[in-house]
């Protein structure tokens, strides 16, 4: 036999190593990050006086990111497969990829509109603010997509390194300097953990692919099972530290004080979104062997930073500088808590129960980026974020007023906010069915809490102003952000069987 023939031979007998990429599946992430490459290179062009275009440029980027969903619905999509093992795939677009596609891709739209505005007022260099922007969006984007360890990391990454940089944006701004230092070491620590612990995973496993990694740690011998014990603790300290849970919750005070509000608005949604995406993948794809290990864990913390945030909240003084969005960023610790309720619940009684941290979430992101649209335009006049500053804002701006308070509602889960009263009892029944009434009860008891500083705020709308008013015309971009996200609520409200049908049985791929 030659050796042509040997190798034709062993050519026909190997399994091949090249395989096609689905563009269609990967679109959402590419568009995103072409488009971030393009408003890089544009910025370097174009004169100062045509700056702004870049911000439209990134706009219609997401917009088009996003309309890439729709054929994509279907939810039935993989790529980047081992060719000896094609249901261990890297890259799976499933319902669940595309409900929080979906939330960070849209989330990160009205993040550019109520941006266009800030950006030229604030006088931030625009090619590298956008960039950022949409570079920490594609890392988002991916991450929900990701099933295997390394590209969860590299996307949480991804979304996470621009994230720092667009926290110190503000250049001269000492808060805005400790800021995004602190949130860059926080964040840098956590991730160094994770990685050992993914180090750990991958010793004990000797695969990094999700389905892999829950099948072996089925049968994990008793020599390493420790070390697997380990690797899976942690790798949720990354996770856990992206969704602000107690107690990795110090950096998000300081952080949203001093980054630009709609920075502020993007991490409070956004960023929540990667911590919780790559929780639910580790915890309920991955590590479900040891759910008795991380449900307690998980229980405990959700306990914990919902109880924390909302006291943490109430101590907010109206008349303190920046105590609006002081208000906000702890409010954001309380809401993760809740998030992490049926996650927790998963270990119990079944990975369906992640349709209730899906539904929440979806609520949550536009109530809260109503109310940081509504703040950056109320901040243009009243520059020190407190909450006393809306004292009157009803007679001043009657639209933004009422859908601030709209917004307050939801996250109070109050009427007329049906859909966030909606979302957390379906939050509620997700901890009860599991057993968990212990846990139950610390929400019902948190939900009164919270309860106090959102009705104080919004009751604050609408009193007699003091003073003159001075009242400027809403710039449109964050005007249309705030309708979009009134309208969505509203809607939601009036039908929130529609989050629910979204989210009811299984998320995942079988």
């Amino acid at each position: 036999m030659t050796a042509t023939t040997t190798l034709t031979v062993l050519s026909a007998e190997a399994p091949s190593l090249v395989q096609s990429v689905d563009w269609l599946a990967v679109a959402p992430v590419v568009i995103t990050a072409a488009v971030g490459l393009v408003v890089l290179v544009a910025d370097l062009f174009l004169a100062e006086r045509h700056k702004p275009v870049l911000g439209w440029i990134s706009v219609a980027g997401l917009a088009a990111a996003t309309a890439t969903l729709v054929p994509l619905r279907a939810g039935d999509r993989t790529t980047f497969c081992l060719t000896g093992d094609p249901e261990a795939c890297s890259y799976v677009a499933d319902h669940f990829t595309l409900v929080i596609q979906f939330l960070v891709l849209a989330g990160a739209l009205v993040t550019a509109l109520v941006s266009v505005t800030a950006v030229r007022d604030t006088r931030m260099p625009a090619g590298e603010y956008w960039f950022l922007l949409l570079s920490s969006a594609a890392g988002a984007a991916l991450l929900p997509a990701s099933r295997d360890l390394a590209t969860l990391i590299v996307a949480l990454e991804v979304a996470s390194l621009p994230a720092f940089a667009l926290v110190g944006m503000r250049r001269g701004d000492r808060l805005s300097s400790e800021a995004a230092l602190k949130f860059f070491l926080s964040s840098v620590t956590a991730t160094a953990v994770s990685l050992m612990g993914v180090s750990f995973v991958y010793a004990a496993t000797g695969s990094l692919h999700l389905t892999q990694v829950a099948d072996r740690l089925e049968d994990v011998p008793g020599q390493l099972d420790t070390l697997a014990m380990a690797g899976v603790a942690l790798t949720l300290v990354g996770f856990a530290f992206k969704t602000a849970a107690v107690p990795f919750h110090f950096w998000v005070p300081d952080t949203y004080v001093g980054a630009p509000l709609p920075i502020a608005g993007y991490l409070s949604v956004i960023g929540k979104a990667v911590g919780f995406t790559g929780l639910i993948l580790v915890t309920v794809i991955a590590f479900p062997a040891y759910s008795d290990i991380w449900g307690p864990a998980l229980a405990v913390l959700a306990a914990l930073t919902m109880t924390l945030g909302n006291a943490a909240a109430l101590r907010q003084s109206p008349d303190r500088p920046n105590s609006a969005v002081r208000l906000l960023a702890w409010s954001s610790v309380g809401q993760a808590g809740y998030l992490l309720v049926p996650i927790a619940a998963a270990a119990y009684s079944g990975r369906d129960q992640i349709g209730s941290t899906v539904a929440y979430a979806l609520m949550y992101a536009a109530v809260n980026l109503g109310a940081f649209a509504v703040a950056a335009l109320v901040a243009r006049t009243k520059p020190l974020h407190r909450i006393s500053d809306y004292r009157g804002l009803y007679a001043e701006r009657p639209l933004a007023a009422l859908s601030l308070g709209f917004f307050l509602l939801c996250l109070a889960g109050l009427p007329p906010g049906i859909i966030g009263l909606f979302a957390k009892v379906t939050v509620f029944r997700s901890a009860v069915d599991a057993g968990l009434g212990w846990l139950a009860v610390v929400m019902a008891i948190n939900v009164v809490i919270a309860l106090y500083y959102y009705l104080r705020w919004t009751a604050l709308l609408f009193r007699t102003p003091e003073g003159a008013q001075t009242r400027t015309r809403a710039p449109w971009p964050v005007a249309a952000a705030i309708v979009v996200t009134a309208i969505t609520a509203v809607v939601l409200s009036g039908a929130p069987e529609i989050i629910l049908r979204v989210t009811s049985g299984s998320l995942f791929a079988q």
